[in-house]
């Protein structure tokens, strides 16, 4: 996704609603944040994906299920990660993902 995909992202949802809060996302998080060379992008997707787990945090996962695997994380290997939280978050809090999981890759291949 090209910075400027990324940044639409944020502004046509917040934008006219919050537009100091899609410009932080845009500029700090996606611009200076994710493009760190301290990790790979794969690692930040790896770790987001186990925090959105870890927090249940149901919304922001279709959006970074699909951004991993522009990382290059296969859908395999994101179900195995989910698989391994089960046993460190919560079996029903890993459940819940892998239904978001199977719901945003079978849409993906309609």
């Amino acid at each position: 996704m090209s910075k400027k995909e990324k940044e639409s992202v944020a502004r046509r949802f917040l934008g006219d609603f919050a537009p100091q809060y899609s410009k932080y996302t845009d500029e700090i998080l996606f611009d200076d944040l994710w493009e760190r060379k301290e990790l790979t992008p794969r690692d930040r997707s790896l770790i987001t994906v186990a925090a959105l787990v870890a927090g249940e945090n149901t919304r922001q996962m279709p959006f970074h299920f699909n951004f991993a695997k522009e990382h290059g994380i296969t859908e395999e290997e994101l179900i195995e990660e989910i698989t391994h939280l089960a046993f460190y978050v919560g079996w029903p809090k890993a459940m819940t993902a892998m239904t978001v999981a199977k719901e945003v890759f079978q849409a993906g291949k309609k």
